[in-house]
């Protein structure tokens, strides 16, 4: 009793690093990480819906600020049409401009050329007109001729100079308008390129959540067929502890079932490095004994070999049916034979199958089923 208190107050002591060589640890560890899986799929797929709802929001905000650009550029685009038309208006007025007042210097200079030749020519009197007129009607054609040529050239001159005023005021009217619109235009512009800048971010953040859904969705895909890997080797392994266990049930079942007379012994001397029970998310189905490679292992109590074959993670296996519905089984052996006399030299401690290091993995089970050994041995 002394021995069996000592061995569990080190086993509490000892940091030892999990056993996995038991169908039923690797069967836990497995669907721990299944269900890691699972929990990082449901994480993935929530990420994914909240960048969808994200790209969605922006796509909704794209458009609304799509629709206020469209309106703005086509309002700029008037804007620049208007003034286009205002600059080849203001260019053909200010060419008529030039032209009038070209005019009206050559008017003004045939003018001053008629005042000059009135002055230097002797001027008729009306006794000379008539005097050298044929007739009295001749007299009346030749006053009104030259009263004609004076009222024709005041009214060419009259003429351009009002052409001309209207023109220039014209000119300046077309300037105004110009300048005004040219300003609206420049405010539109600014509003336009700012819708724009905005527009571009939008979009840019929406490329950015497009490539993070993206990659979320390739890791939700490759979490998805790892879980698929792994519930694969689930029901494999539980099909093969399964099948140790039917295999017990049928040995035990055929064989002498009175339950043994004594307890059983150790089948190494050694400490305990890994306890029976869950621990890290999954059931470790015995204990671990802590001895170098090759120490000789002992049948814990006699009994009939029922099983020794490599299996699985185990490694070298062997399952001794002592009656009454209990088994003791021995993992990671280097070699195993068909002693079956309580204390016999069943195999020898090694590292086979799933396992970190020489010791030996002792199992107790009743019906098949794993117990601590502690409370047999």
């Amino acid at each position: 009793m002394a021995r069996k208190l000592a061995l569990v107050l080190v086993a509490g002591l000892i940091l030892a690093a999990p056993a996995a060589g038991d169908n039923s640890g690797k069967l836990g560890a497995v669907q721990a990480r299944i269900a890691a899986a699972r929990a990082k799929e449901a994480r993935l797929s929530a990420q994914i819906s909240d960048v969808t709802s994200q790209i969605r929001s922006l796509e909704t905000k794209v458009g609304d600020v799509s629709q206020k650009l469209s309106i703005l550029e086509r309002d700029l685009a008037l804007h620049q049409q208007r003034l286009n038309r205002l600059n080849a208006l203001f260019s053909f007025e200010t060419e008529r401009l030039n032209f009038l007042r070209s005019q009206y210097a050559r008017v003004l200079r045939q003018l001053n050329l008629r005042m000059i030749d009135i002055y230097e020519t002797h001027d008729p009197t009306l006794v000379e007109v008539i005097l050298e007129s044929k007739s009295f009607q001749d007299v009346l054609d030749q006053l009104h001729y030259l009263d004609a040529i004076a009222r024709q050239d005041k009214r060419i001159a009259n003429a351009v100079a009002v052409a001309r005023d209207e023109v220039h005021v014209a000119r300046e009217r077309t300037k105004t308008i110009r300048t005004r619109v040219h300003s609206e235009m420049q405010v539109v512009a600014v509003r336009t390129q700012q819708q724009r800048d905005v527009k571009n971010q939008l979009l840019a953040s929406q490329g950015s959540l497009a490539g993070k859904r993206k990659r979320q969705k390739g890791q939700l895909a490759s979490t998805r067929e790892q879980e698929k890997v792994l519930i694969a080797e689930a029901d494999a392994l539980a099909a093969e502890d399964a099948r140790i266990r039917g295999q017990l049930a049928a040995a035990q079942g055929a064989g002498d079932t009175t339950p043994s007379s004594s307890g059983l012994i150790w089948p190494v001397n050694g400490p305990v490095t890994s306890p029976f029970g869950y621990r890290w998310g999954r059931l470790h189905a015995g204990i671990d004994i802590g001895v170098p490679y090759g120490t000789p292992i002992h049948a814990a109590a006699s009994g009939t070999v029922v099983l020794a074959a490599w299996t699985g993670g185990y490694g070298n296996y062997t399952c001794i049916d002592h009656g009454g519905g209990m088994a003791t089984c021995y993992a990671h052996q280097s070699s195993y034979g068909a002693q079956v006399t309580q204390g016999q030299v069943i195999g020898y401690v090694g590292s086979t199958g799933h396992s970190f290091g020489a010791h030996l993995h002792f199992e107790v089970r009743i019906n098949g089923n794993p117990v601590d050994p502690l409370g047999y041995l």
